[in-house]
């Protein structure tokens, strides 16, 4: 079924229309749920709570760009206001606690499986592993980032600098990266 077939079938509710737009979708949607989730069970309750909402307000899809960017910004935020009700995001570092950290942007290789990168991802602290969620694999601004979390845009910029460090410090544990990258940074595996 042609991508505009689908999204008309689940205007009309059509029960197999949007049975398939699931079975399409979902597996993308639940790796992007999982990483902003404490586990697997809370990924899986995002992306129900993604999905109703993707299915309630999929009449306001305009077709100016591809269906899976419009679920995947419906999830995001649905993954942010349910980690909003639960979490303070400010607290998770402070501003002085970010500066002077030497980080390299090629400290994270991009050849690592997707895999390990996630779980070392989920080993960030929750307001770390968001900002960085959201700003380096979803192109969010730290701007945009501070709307959202209701944070300032220096603790988003700040968030996202210590989560790289950390990150950085938990491939090299992990032998993920070699100790000769982590010597460009100044930090000790």
């Amino acid at each position: 079924m042609s991508e505009e077939a689908l999204v008309h079938g689940c205007i009309r509710n059509d029960a197999a229309a949007q049975q398939e737009l699931y079975e399409r979708y979902s597996p993308q949607m639940l790796a992007l749920c999982y990483r902003y989730a404490r586990n697997r069970e809370d990924a899986e309750d995002m992306l129900q709570e993604g999905f109703i909402k993707v299915f309630a307000q999929i009449g306001q899809f305009r077709h100016s760009g591809a269906l899976e960017g419009w679920i995947r910004r419906i999830m995001v935020h649905t993954c942010i206001n349910i980690l909003k009700k639960n979490r303070k995001f400010s607290d998770s570092v402070d501003i002085i606690h970010a500066v002077g950290l030497p980080v390299d942007e090629e400290t994270i290789p991009s050849i690592l499986q997707a895999k390990q990168v996630v779980e070392c991802i989920r080993m960030l602290p929750l307001g770390y592993r968001t900002v960085l969620n959201l700003y380096a694999i979803e192109g969010f601004s730290h701007k945009e980032i501070g709307k959202m979390l209701e944070i300032g845009e220096s603790t988003s910029r700040s968030q996202y600098t210590r989560a790289k460090a950390m990150l950085t410090e938990i491939l090299t544990r992990r032998d993920l990266i070699p100790v000769t990258t982590v010597a460009k940074t100044g930090m000790t595996p």
